[in-house]
């Protein structure tokens, strides 16, 4: 089969795009849009996030039909979310014989035509990559990112594209990328950024190792010479570069965080004025305005490969715009996000936070940082977890992962469209039972909005003397039980 590439020149080409309101299509939607295309797009009714994405680029979400096929499509992208034999867009596209391609193979399409670098990991690429963005925004380096979520600071878009990009020919572009079902094989890195290395998404990686080889094929897929930027804290991520190195010296492996050596060492400093505090070796003291230490390193990783960027395009190192940079970076949608603030009857804060931790790393890392940064404040988290293969086979870690929270709320599993729930034995009960073994005060409701009257009542008495600053409730998982937080603000902010 002969491989599909989307032309150099967009500008007039009529793409077609089935799942369009997938976060990842959406994303490339407005790299294209940006560069010229004509966009059409098909999906769901329900409103999404990445509606407002849309909205923005006056696009409209047709329902699924093979009367969107018209004469004038030229490219048919599609969210791996859609079977090209059974959805109405892709039948009738493939009886056009009108290309198809996969939104995986359309960002590795878009990769080819710059010199490209890529951010991966099973923790932290959206953050990541949102960092990458904001930096070389304020640095204005040559670029156009893509990350996997919306960022506050590209303006409430999941992309960022400088001034001196569109005048250099998109000379540069940097994305996130998954390594479900290998997807970032398609992707063409000259540098790339790996955060973490440990199990997941165990309905293709069994095991560990499986996963683990992903990875190393993928860092293996760099030009001579090509860059890897890696976390040496993680566990994974040292092991995959001992591996890497035994394949292709050639690779130049930059490491960063606590235990790396050179420019890109942390030092972690003071958390002060909702701000934390820590210094790189190369460049000094910084600071962040989002909590966690995971999240300093994410910046770090961020730092490393703006400053190296800067230096394979011959630009001066500043200091002061990445420092500035770094302040101006306030997170991403789902990720640490702040939904609210309320103040409850007896004159308790009640802080709202949403995020996407699905992992027992996510949620131990995450939780964490909270506790250090919003000392003072009773920690309620709702946790929905999500797929029962990953359920199923980080249970005991799942069970565990809940250190730095004071109170604990469960629920039935979000399941996957691509599992059966007849095909495993784990359910939220099981988790909620595994989960009491490990902590006093954790409650299971099996619906998400069944718990909504309870966290009024909880998030509306005394928080304590052991709580002077309130209270902190965060929702947290890949499922729908962001739904629960605004609810529950919505509701106390009108009780008034």
């Amino acid at each position: 089969m002969n491989k599909i590439s989307l032309p150099v020149d967009m500008q007039g080409v009529h793409v077609h795009c089935v799942g369009i309101k997938g976060t990842g299509l959406a994303a490339l939607v407005e790299i294209l849009y940006s560069r010229g295309a004509i966009i059409t797009g098909s999906d769901v009714p329900e409103r999404f996030y990445t509606d407002e994405i849309l909205d923005r680029l006056h696009l409209k979400a047709l329902a699924f039909s093979s009367k969107n096929i018209t004469d004038s499509v030229q490219y048919v992208i599609y969210s791996s979310a859609y079977n090209p034999e059974k959805n109405p867009d892709l039948v009738e596209a493939g009886k056009r014989n009108i290309p198809c391609m996969l939104y995986t193979e359309a960002l590795g399409s878009v990769s080819e035509m710059a010199y490209s670098c890529s951010v991966c990991g099973v923790h932290g690429k959206t953050t990541t990559t949102g960092l990458i963005g904001t930096l070389l925004k304020e640095l204005n380096f040559p670029a156009q990112v893509l990350a996997g979520s919306i960022i506050s600071s590209f303006n409430g878009s999941c992309t960022m594209t400088t001034p001196s990009c569109v005048k250099s020919g998109h000379k540069y572009f940097i994305a996130e990328t998954c390594e479900y079902q290998r997807h970032f094989l398609a992707f063409c890195p000259k540098k790339i950024v790996l955060t973490s290395i440990e199990s997941d998404h165990q309905d293709c990686y069994p095991t560990y190792n499986d996963i683990r080889d992903a990875f190393i094929n993928y860092i293996c897929k760099l030009p001579e010479h090509g860059q890897l930027i890696y976390c040496a804290d993680d566990k994974g991520a040292s092991e995959a570069v001992l591996l890497v190195r035994a394949k292709r010296p050639d690779i130049e492996c930059i490491p960063y965080g606590e235990s790396a050596s050179g420019d890109y060492r942390i030092t972690f400093g003071r958390i002060e004025d909702g701000k934390q505090y820590f210094s790189l070796s190369g460049l000094g003291e910084l600071a962040l305005c989002v909590p966690g230490r995971h999240m300093v390193k994410n910046a770090s990783a961020a730092c490393a490969l703006a400053c190296e960027l800067l230096k394979t395009e011959g630009m001066r190192i500043s200091y002061e715009k990445i420092a500035r940079g770094l302040l101006l970076f306030k997170g991403g949608k789902r990720r640490s996000e702040i939904i609210g603030e309320t103040v409850n009857s007896v004159g308790n804060s009640v802080l709202f936070i949403d995020d996407y931790g699905h992992h027992p790393t996510a949620i131990k890392t995450t939780l964490s940082g909270y506790r250090e940064f919003y000392c003072g404040r009773k920690i309620i988290v709702d946790f929905m977890s999500h797929t029962y293969s990953r359920t199923a086979a980080l249970l005991d870690d799942f069970a565990r992962s809940f250190d730095a929270a004071d109170e604990i709320i469960l629920h039935k599993i979000y399941s996957s469209a691509r599992e059966k729930a007849s095909d495993f034995s784990v359910n939220g009960q099981l988790l909620y039972t595994e989960t009491k073994k490990h902590y006093k005060t954790v409650h299971y409701y099996e619906e998400v909005l069944d718990a909504k009257d309870f966290l009024i009542a909880e998030l509306s008495a005394p928080a304590g003397t052991l709580f002077p600053n309130g209270y902190l409730f965060v929702t947290m998982g890949a499922g729908d039980n962001w739904k629960l937080g605004k609810a529950v603000l919505e509701a106390m902010e009108q009780k008034k």
